[in-house]
């Protein structure tokens, strides 16, 4: 008698038998299909009224209430090979899209309405594009109601301010300025231009002018220089910190008080620090337990701790 042949077995994906399924933390999820992994815990730190919590950004946002965040102030990873610790800081350039997109979708659900969320985010030489793909792929979930240059260094005659890091090539100037895009659901969120402006040099102009206060709108760049690359690796241990003027006057520009403010790419808490300065609640997500130890550090020295 002929033996009948078997069905032959399926193969599995090389991520598992759980590669094509929904997360069970996406909200579209059916509360039936099981997890493929555990998720990993998060452990939680409160310092000076700002909350950290250790742990993956993607877990971390899935976790979180929608609509709970007024402002996200945040420099993510900039996939040029920066010496992080926890990170690989140099992915392909979609695969580096893609994550980035699943960040942004949980950031927009944690969004309040009338949230805004400022992208700090700079290329370079070898891939001057990728900024601007990556504002290209947010059109789909965000209004792009401002584009502002980060200018942290100018050099008139006879002078220079701020540091950058140099380009050692002919073929290019060096890069003073990086990108902050200030990204909202609708592009039609109220902004208080003159918390994040600039004094008049001449104050005849507030009386001549009819201005209320001595403020000017800072316009879309914003000079705020910062240390040098070295000095700034010595202090944190981090390659990619901002100087705390930055985000203070992301939230200020946003105009909400008592705002909660969310940095998913925390560092060395910079964004906090900032928060913590404006009376504002802030919650940073970091991967590195090395960097949240810096960060904890900061703030337990108070708001008024150091300045980058």
């Amino acid at each position: 008698m002929p033996v009948k042949p078997s069905k032959p077995t399926p193969r599995r994906s090389e991520a598992g038998e759980h590669a094509t399924k929904a997360s069970p933390l996406s909200p579209k999820a059916p509360s039936s299909v099981a997890p493929a992994t555990k998720p990993a815990r998060l452990r939680r730190f409160h310092v000076a009224g700002q909350e950290i919590v250790l742990g993956d950004c993607l877990q971390a946002l899935q976790r979180m209430k929608a609509g709970e965040i007024d402002v996200v102030v945040t420099s993510p990873p900039y996939n040029i090979g920066l010496g992080y610790a926890k990170y690989r800081d140099r992915r392909r350039e979609d695969e580096y899209l893609d994550w980035m997109i699943e960040v942004a979708t949980e950031i927009r659900r944690v969004l309040r309405p009338d949230g805004s969320f400022f992208l700090n985010i700079a290329g370079t030489s070898a891939e001057p594009w990728l900024p601007f793909e990556l504002a290209v792929r947010l059109r789909s979930l965000f209004a792009l109601q401002n584009h502002i240059s980060w200018v942290k260094s100018i050099a008139i005659p006879g002078d220079s301010v701020g540091h950058f890091k140099p380009v050692n090539s002919a073929r290019y100037v060096n890069r003073n300025h990086e990108h902050l895009f200030h990204l909202t659901l609708k592009g039609d969120v109220l902004l208080d231009r003159l918390a994040a402006g600039v004094p008049f040099k001449d104050k005849s102009n507030i009386a001549r002018r009819g201005h209320a206060q001595d403020r000017r709108c800072r316009g879309d760049t914003w000079f705020v220089p910062y240390e040098t690359v070295q000095d700034r690796l010595q202090k944190f241990n981090h390659p990619g910190t901002f100087p705390v003027q930055l985000p203070e006057l992301c939230i200020r520009l946003h105009g909400k008080p008592n705002a909660r403010v969310l940095d998913p790419f925390m560092g060395t808490g910079t964004t906090l620090l900032a928060a913590a300065r404006l009376g504002a609640r802030g919650i940073g997500l970091e991967i590195d337990p090395s960097y949240v130890a810096v960060a904890r550090q900061r703030l337990s020295e108070g708001p008024t701790g150091d300045d980058a």
